[in-house]
């Protein structure tokens, strides 16, 4: 299992995870994860290095990660997230014309009993998720767009496009199968965030699959 190391020091380490493959573990999923491998990687160095997990991508995604090497970075990292002050942005290829150029999706998000995620108007229920959507590229049939997230909810980006219309190609949860792609059309192409040792913002790119385009 190989999995791109884009950049390394002592605090944190960001690396492009492939498709298919889990950030961390799950009930039927132990070894074949980001997280499994940077430990494993992490723990054959001398002296041996710790690895904490600071937020995720789908399995289904590929694309920028970042983790953290002391409880201290981790912490540091996960609250710009949680104030907006870390930055996401994603590439999609999606069904159908988007329109317009750009907007914004905003709604509460739950899950329900079969792990579907979903938008509700019911009062107290749910999560807030906010999904900014700037088009690209348009297409017959498909559109590239650039996804910035607000918020970091399970499924967010999917869920959002597809309750709009316009599901990610190759979505085999919220997807209609109208098309044959054989990977989820969904790359965390763009991660930024202040270091937390020295403060810098550090700013990382990674390139979808050209054929998106």
């Amino acid at each position: 299992m190989k999995i791109p190391v884009i950049y390394e020091d002592d605090s944190v380490i960001v690396v492009d995870k492939p498709a298919g493959l889990l950030t961390m573990a799950n009930e039927r999923e132990q070894e074949r994860t980001v997280y499994a491998f940077l430990r494993a990687r992490a723990h054959a160095q001398r002296p041996k290095q710790k690895i904490f997990i600071v937020h995720r991508l789908d399995r289904e995604a590929s694309g920028l990660l970042v983790f953290a090497k002391t409880i201290e970075a981790k912490d540091y990292l996960q609250s710009q997230f949680k104030d907006h002050s870390a930055g996401r942005i994603y590439t999609a290829l999606v069904e159908g014309r988007v329109t317009p150029n750009e907007f914004t999706i905003r709604s509460f998000l739950e899950e329900n009993r079969a792990f579907r995620v979903y938008s509700t108007s019911k009062p107290g229920i749910g999560k807030l998720a906010v999904t900014h959507v700037r088009v690209l590229k348009r297409k017959a049939k498909t559109t590239l767009a650039e996804v910035r997230l607000e918020t970091g909810r399970k499924h967010q980006i999917r869920v959002h496009l597809a309750e709009r219309g316009h599901p990610v190609v190759g979505d085999k949860f919220y997807g209609t199968g109208a098309t044959k792609a054989t990977r989820l059309a969904l790359h965390g192409g763009r991660l930024e965030f202040r270091h937390p040792r020295t403060g810098q913002r550090l700013i990382f790119e990674s390139h979808a699959p050209a054929e998106w385009a």
